[in-house]
């Protein structure tokens, strides 16, 4: 049994595209360039509305195709893979430590660190909305299970309010989750994380950390120095790390960073 994590491109989406494409197609010849059924102007005025929705579904699909393949974990880049794998890299246990994976999706990062630090245990919380069909609390489990990690776990949570007492777990971690969530202030959202992490624990966060997101991030890396925090570093992940520049634009991670360091 091999492990699903999914792409973070929704099949579903992709499909919409082209559909939607191949029907805007459809639509232009009918009756833009054959004019089946009108003529004159209204001819004229519906090869232009439905050109111009071609020329922008294409324009898409074409986009998520070529984000559908480097994120692909059995394609040829594999792009989500080194991340998970790049972030995973940061997150250290002691004997019987436990971390916590916050967004964890379909479990990647999660199984990434278990497997990374077999003396402690991972868990991977996640809300699993709508909004994110494909990913589920089952799905993690078996692909844990496909895997043959056994010190991982599970559950429901809310990035928000996390549901751990102050200085919970020995690591944290989480990829590419707090700028979908609207509406929070999101170095808030940071700290919200950091609260459960005990003295002298590791923390791993990758995100898109452009100021327009998260504001000044080199003032929030002074804060938590001035807090006590160790060794903590802000790393571009778009100069060579885990994607080039180029890829970071085209796939539309620009600001992607890691947020590392020791509490």
């Amino acid at each position: 049994m091999k492990p699903d994590y999914k792409n973070w491109i929704p099949k579903g989406m992709l499909y919409s595209l082209i559909a939607g494409t191949v029907l805007s197609l459809a639509l232009l010849l009918i009756f833009g360039v054959f004019g089946i059924g009108v003529s004159g102007k209204l001819r004229i005025a519906l090869g232009v509305v439905f050109g111009i929705a071609f020329v922008i579904c294409a324009k898409y699909t074409e986009w998520c195709v070529h984000a559908y393949r480097s994120f692909s974990y059995d394609g040829e880049r594999k792009l989500s893979k080194q991340i998970i794998e790049g972030t995973a890299h940061y997150v250290t246990l002691p004997e019987g430590g436990i971390g916590l994976d916050v967004g964890c999706g379909s479990g990647a990062l999660t199984i990434a660190c278990a497997k990374r630090n077999p003396q402690g245990k991972m868990i991977g919380i996640d809300r699993w909305g709508k909004e994110y069909a494909s990913f589920s609390l089952p799905l993690c489990e078996k692909n844990a299970a496909a895997e043959g990690v056994t010190n991982i776990s599970f559950q429901r949570g809310n990035a928000v309010k996390l549901d751990f007492l102050d200085e919970s777990f020995d690591a944290v971690t989480s990829n590419y989750v707090y700028h979908n969530i609207t509406g929070e202030d999101k170095q808030a959202l940071l700290l919200e994380t950091l609260r459960v992490l005990k003295k002298g624990g590791t923390f791993a966060i990758h995100d898109l950390m452009s100021e327009r997101r998260y504001g000044d991030m080199q003032a929030f890396v002074q804060k938590l120095r001035e807090m006590g925090y160790e060794r903590v570093e802000l790393i571009d992940t778009t100069t060579g790390k885990f994607m080039t520049p180029k890829e970071a634009k085209r796939l539309m991670l620009h600001g992607s960073t890691l947020l590392v360091g020791r509490k």
